[in-house]
């Protein structure tokens, strides 16, 4: 009887479940019948965050297969691509249209919609408001890091329920129109992978897909194309003997890059490998006005440079970045009224609707001064010294769309970053308010990884201005990754990082010190390919004490912070990004300094005679022997993270400024040596 009772309830349980309706957990992404290639992978992006955060099927619908019936819905795109949004922006079900809230706005809502409650819109009034409108989300909502493969930083697991947990919102348009990345002085991130001065598809997708989370919104390629450095100069040469640009590549990477919604922007200098122009014609427009012009032509028609989306020119030599000084005897202001004449009616000819770019940099903005002015249909940017600051101010804007180049990274601190979101603040918010520079933001990120902070601060800030405050964007920064205890000491690690950088004094200014150091205990010549040798000068080197003791003494406050920081969140990414940057200065500056102390007493030596001094430097060899070897050690370990393990290998390296080695450290030994009375 028990056993026939246990069956009945059974059967009933059995019936019961059968006749349930089953909940529909999938999550629908519906699209338009419109909707473009850029589009398209936007929504595919969305696809893969929610993928990572979610476990149940996501599928990307169009909406001429019918709206789903079930599941959670999300509607994408803009009122040109999806009739569905456009339907819903006509009965005012939500605000939008191309001109609310404008270009690269967008909205997120919900709505009701066929009888289904809390339906997602995500849309924007043109593509990449799409594009700000779901990043947004997915940083915000899903939890996703705009720079996960660089950080390492995953996302948790959230419920379905999770992804409705928004309030709906308008998303502003950026108030800078153009935000830009400069790829340049990238060594490291081509040569990491252990192919040197080779560009892998993994590297450069991932730091175009971190840009446009940031809203950089086009990329200057200039490395990419073969500069000058990596086939001419003796240092690559001997690098690379076989250095070849890869035009293919090229080509698929603009594509790529075009595909996630960014311009292309191409400095029309004349030295890239992609079609190389004799440096010697680079010097006299008037004789060689004629091979400038076929080689501009020749990019623009056999070359994946007639993509180009925007065309950017310096006031400069044009197959060197140095100061046009004519072997002819031209005016050089002269020279370029004529030279931005000239090559804008080629632009026109062959892109009528590309936006011109004047970059006055270093001289050039010395020129803008003097009376030089391009078309007025060119935006002129006017640049920072290289550490987010301004040497020389333009006397008038002369009526002309202005805007700002600005470094995140430079090439004197081109190995650890220096953090200034504070100065990012004050000196943008001068050039915004007295010269309205807000029109195009050309960005310096050098190798990209170790400048996230101020590449997405500057980011921030062309976004809104109004809002952007360094300490504030220090916090939430920091905060993303850290725990609130050991994100006060990351910030307090560089703070004390930047005042170590006064002066424009980085790292590899520090390694042009330790040169000058070489050179004068060696008795041996500074040694330049292709320059002249720099005679060795105690002189030179009386100026870097003062600077090397500031840069020693706030080095060692940032590591203090950074070691303390890092007991209390021991994760890869804060020993990459907080601990390792402040390890590797001290190493390089500690090195210095007993240099300088070896300069010192050979100084006193040579003005006293007194064989205590030179003794005293001797001994110095040993532990100088002991700290280079350690600056080697560190920077062959490199990240506690596999995929970083090699970035500061010294193999792998920008070749600029050289490097400290064991030989040199065996010439000063044998000088000293001979100085022996």
């Amino acid at each position: 009887m028990k056993k026939l009772y246990i069956l009945s309830i059974l059967s009933i349980f059995v019936l019961s479940f059968s006749c349930t309706k089953q909940v529909d957990q999938s999550i629908y992404l519906v699209v338009g019948d419109q909707l473009s290639e850029v589009e398209l992978n936007v929504v595919t992006d969305l696809q893969n965050d929610l993928k990572k955060v979610v476990n149940t099927p996501i599928e990307i619908v169009s909406e001429k297969e019918g709206f789903p019936e079930s599941g959670t819905v999300f509607i994408l795109g803009t009122t040109i691509s999806n009739a569905l949004i456009s339907e819903l922006a006509i009965q005012k079900n939500i605000h939008l249209s191309e001109e609310i809230p404008g270009s690269r706005g967008g909205i997120w809502a919900k709505i009701n919609y066929k009888n289904q409650e809390n339906i997602i819109v995500i849309a924007g009034s043109d593509t990449q408001g799409l594009q700000y409108a779901v990043y947004d989300y997915s940083k915000e909502i899903l939890g996703i890091d705009p720079l996960e493969y660089w950080t390492g930083k995953t996302a948790n697991k959230i419920s379905n329920e999770t992804v409705f947990n928004f309030t709906p919102k308008t998303i502003a348009p950026p108030k800078v129109p153009v935000l830009a990345y400069f790829e340049n002085d990238v060594d490291e991130l081509a040569n990491y992978r252990g192919k040197l001065l080779e560009y892998d598809w993994e590297s450069y997708t991932e730091l175009i897909d971190a840009l446009v989370r940031m809203r950089y919104n086009a990329i200057q390629l200039f490395d990419m194309l073969g500069r000058p450095e990596f086939f001419v100069r003796p240092e690559y040469k001997k690098l690379k003997p076989d250095y070849q640009v890869d035009i293919d590549f090229i080509d698929k990477m603009i594509n790529y890059a075009h595909l996630k919604g960014m311009k292309i922007a191409i400095d029309f200098e004349l030295g890239y490998q992609i079609h190389p122009m004799s440096a010697d014609k680079a010097d006299c427009w008037k004789t060689y006005k004629a091979d400038w012009v076929s080689a501009w032509r020749y990019y623009l028609e056999e070359t994946p440079l007639a993509k180009t989306d925007i065309f950017i020119l310096r006031p400069r030599h044009q197959v060197w970045d140095w100061k046009y000084e004519s072997t002819c005897g031209e005016n050089k202001i002269d020279v370029f009224n004529e030279v931005f004449v000239v090559f804008g009616k080629l632009i026109d000819e062959y892109k009528p609707k590309a936006q011109k770019v004047l970059v006055c940099y270093s001289d050039g903005m010395e020129m803008w001064n003097e009376g030089f002015r391009p078309p007025e249909d060119w935006t002129v940017l006017w640049s920072d010294h290289g550490f987010g600051d301004f040497e020389h101010l333009p006397n008038t804007t002369d009526g002309y769309d202005f805007g700002t180049y600005m470094h995140a990274g430079y090439w004197l601190n081109h190995t650890v970053h220096n953090p200034y979101p504070n100065k990012v603040e004050t000196i943008m918010k001068a050039m915004f308010q007295d010269y309205e520079a807000d029109k195009f933001c050309l960005v310096n990120g050098q190798n990209f990884r170790p400048f996230l902070l101020n590449l997405e601060a500057y980011s921030a800030f062309c976004n809104n201005p109004d809002t952007f405050t360094g300490k504030d964007f220090y916090k939430m920064w920091t905060n993303r990754y850290f725990s609130n205890e050991a994100s006060e000491h990351a910030i307090k690690s560089m703070q004390y990082l930047h005042e170590a950088q006064e002066g424009r004094k980085g790292y590899v200014e520090h390694l042009w010190e330790i040169r000058e150091a070489v050179s004068y205990l060696s008795n041996a010549p500074i040694r330049r390919p292709g320059k002249t040798p720099i005679p060795f000068d105690y002189k030179r080197v009386i100026g870097d004490y003062e600077t090397t003791e500031h840069a020693a003494e706030n080095v060692q406050k940032a590591l203090t912070e950074a070691e303390q920081g890092y007991q209390i969140d021991a994760t890869n990414f804060y020993h990459a990004y907080i601990l390792l940057p402040a390890q590797l200065y001290q190493d390089l500056i500690t090195f210095e300094t007993t240099l300088h102390k070896m300069t010192k007493l050979k100084q006193a030596f040579e003005t006293s005679k007194n064989i205590t001094a030179l003794n005293e430097a001797k001994g110095l060899l040993p532990i100088a022997k002991e700290q280079l070897e350690a600056i080697y050690t560190r920077r062959a370990s490199g990240d506690l993270d596999d995929k970083w393990k090699d970035w500061y290998a010294i193999k792998n390296r920008r070749q600029n400024n050289g490097f400290p080695t064991h030989d040199m450290l065996k010439a000063i030994e044998e000088n000293l040596n001979k100085m022996t009375p």
